[in-house]
């Protein structure tokens, strides 16, 4: 596979314990943490501890398979082979562990490691308990770190404690933008700059270190983002955010492939306990989602209603639904920052849209803001206020669209 010239530049400088790529999507910064990482094994080092261990590690297995070792399994045929079970990747004569960091409690999984090499993705994501095990386990003389990450807050730890502290630590950065990339086409470059807006633009597109603040969705225009009327569904999705003190707030959303938009939210349903002064049983609110189908769809809704997405937390409430003959229900993918970043995108490029026939959730769009406390901390999150139907909107559209191969979502490869 070519490198363009940035790329082999920063596979040279590559050299340091700490390397990380960061900046804009689609820029090079994954393959070039590939290349510095297999150049970096094939290479023999004399007088290794035996419990000298490589280690690629990402947010998740999931996205780790997608991001990393799919393509190094490409690039290398058969030179490279990934057993899932052992989650084990093999390379040459090396065999290399692969890891999830995905909570504070993934620390324990390289807790007492001795790691010689060792390949990041998504380094933003990380807890910071685990970044920082993670660099004290880096003790071998040729011990090294090659990372690479979108930027997030400027009072992110990665930020503040490594990338501001390059001229001190043993440590090299490579800002990579989408116009480096030499090898995408200048038709593609010019519309994903368009399908970002906001802080997405700011980081994805421009690269920057930049605090997340003021409205979500700042670009939300009711001309634009809803409809009069719904194009008409090949098969409709319910999603669910569960609320029992809080709100109980759910979304019927019709889905066609071949139409603008994609996805959009047809009704709605919402519940608030503390105003109606009181709380319904799971038993209760099963029963108000299949009149609330049944009323939209007619008699025959259970053809026409092909998945649930749920609230993760709602387990007891999984569980009625499926008593009650809901079909698909599931886990909704919970990855926030991912979700809302799907949910404006397709806002933006049209492929999701909002039925008028959705009052609470068009309201919502209007006041949903950053938490500007949690920036304080590097944290982006949004406020938990007027979030209910928020929530529900971001489980379907990212659960159903957020797995998208298409260019549009193509965030982490290349």
């Amino acid at each position: 596979m070519n490198l363009y010239p940035k790329q082999r530049w920063a596979l040279k400088k590559a050299n340091k314990r700490i390397n990380i790529w960061h900046g804009s999507v689609r820029s090079g910064k994954t393959v070039n943490v590939d290349f510095a990482f297999l150049k970096a094994i094939g290479k023999e080092e004399k007088n290794l501890p035996p419990d000298a261990i490589d280690v690629v590690i990402g947010k998740t297995l999931g996205s780790l398979k997608r991001n990393v070792i799919n393509p190094i399994c490409n690039l290398l045929g058969g030179e490279a082979k990934y057993y899932s079970g052992k989650q084990e990747l093999h390379i040459w004569n090396n065999v290399i562990h692969t890891i999830g960091a995905n909570d504070e409690r993934a620390v324990g999984k390289i807790q007492g490691s001795t790691i010689r090499k060792a390949l990041c993705d998504e380094l933003t994501l990380w807890p910071e308990t685990f970044f920082k095990m993670l660099d004290s386990r880096l003790s071998l003389e040729c011990s090294q770190l090659f990372g690479s990450t979108n930027p997030g807050s400027p009072n992110h730890y990665l930020k503040v404690d490594y990338l501001n502290r390059e001229n001190i630590l043993d440590l090299s950065s490579f800002h990579f933008v989408i116009d480096d990339n030499i090898f995408l086409p200048k038709k593609y470059i010019q519309e994903i700059k368009k399908s970002y807006t906001g802080l997405w633009h700011r980081r994805y597109i421009l690269g920057l270190w930049c605090v997340a603040e003021g409205a979500i969705y700042d670009f939300f225009n009711e001309d634009l983002h809803t409809l009069l009327k719904c194009p008409k569904a090949i098969y409709y999705i319910l999603a669910v955010d569960y609320g029992t003190a809080n709100p109980f707030a759910a979304l019927l959303m019709g889905v066609n492939h071949n139409t603008k938009p994609k996805i959009w939210a047809e009704q709605e349903y919402y519940f608030d306990s503390k105003k109606e002064q009181h709380q319904k049983t799971d038993g209760e609110y099963s029963a108000d989602l299949k009149d609330f189908c049944a009323e939209h769809l007619g008699r025959n809704w259970q053809q026409k209603v092909m998945k649930v997405y749920l609230d993760p937390s709602a387990e007891s409430f999984q569980i009625q639904l499926e008593r009650d003959g809901f079909l698909g229900v599931t886990e909704a993918d919970n990855a926030v920052m991912d979700g809302l970043r799907t949910k404006a995108t397709m806002l933006k490029s049209g492929e999701y849209a909002i039925s008028m026939n959705c009052p609470n959730y068009i309201k919502e769009m209007y006041g949903y803001s950053w938490d500007n406390k949690a920036q304080l901390r590097g944290i982006d999150q949004p406020k938990k206020e007027g979030d209910h139907l928020q929530d529900a909107g971001r489980y379907g559209v990212h659960s159903e669209f957020g797995g998208d191969s298409s260019d549009i979502y193509a965030m982490t490869t290349m």
